[in-house]
């Protein structure tokens, strides 16, 4: 996927500690590698827990309080395990300590954008997540993603401490509420074709050639 001005527009709603989007992310570049389309992808913000607090809190306390218990988890973490297998994604899900705010990371995906690394950005934040367990609320990772995709560390730190990007990310996520979002991922397909959830590579390939075959046409909830 590129970041170049393309005929395929598709607009991906996410939040990087949602594993159904990192598995949804790699179905879709399934998708446009047997496809050849040429696209332009574009990452839009959407928290999947918008009022956890700003410093995010205990893995366990949040599973619990979301799930219903250990075992309700573990079921979870199964299902989504083996579809990230077959992804060749390996979820390291016993190292997650804490479930974090996201918005910064929203933030940064959109800053990352700004510079042309906005796919690099979400791919770098959903491994340093989902593989290595960091705490993606936390500054500092945040600034060691943003050195890994290649921005400046210095005026990465500068924006994180700012106001920047604050209400521009919180207008993309309205806009997705807006829609009727309330899950994700979200796949808006040249602003018409909607695709909910992390559909299997085949059915991207279907709304693709949909598109190719009728542009003009307009389908919601393809």
């Amino acid at each position: 996927m590129n970041d170049q001005g393309t005929a395929l527009r598709i607009d991906v709603y996410s939040d990087v500690v949602c594993p159904w989007c990192y598995v949804g992310k790699r179905r879709l570049e399934r998708a446009l590698a047997s496809a050849g389309t040429d696209v332009h992808v574009t990452w839009r913000p959407f928290q999947l827990n918008p009022t956890m607090p700003r410093f995010g809190m205990d893995r366990r306390e949040y599973l619990e309080a979301k799930f219903g218990g250990p075992a309700a988890t573990r079921s979870m973490y199964d299902r989504v395990t083996e579809a990230g297998a077959a992804e060749q994604l390996l979820f390291a899900f016993d190292r997650i300590q804490r479930t974090p705010n996201t918005f910064d990371a929203h933030r940064m995906i959109w800053h990352a954008g700004r510079f042309g690394k906005q796919e690099r950005m979400v791919e770098t934040l959903f491994r340093c997540f989902f593989v290595e367990g960091l705490d993606i609320g936390n500054v500092e990772t945040l600034v060691q993603a943003a050195t890994q995709v290649g921005l400046d560390r210095a005026s990465t730190e500068t924006f994180l401490v700012s106001d920047e990007g604050v209400e521009d990310v919180k207008g993309e996520e309205s806009v997705g509420r807006r829609m009727g979002i309330r899950g994700v991922p979200y796949f808006v397909l040249n602003g018409a074709y909607t695709l909910s959830g992390a559909q299997p590579s085949e059915q991207f390939v279907a709304a693709f050639r949909q598109l190719e075959s009728d542009p003009a046409a307009r389908m919601a909830g393809y």
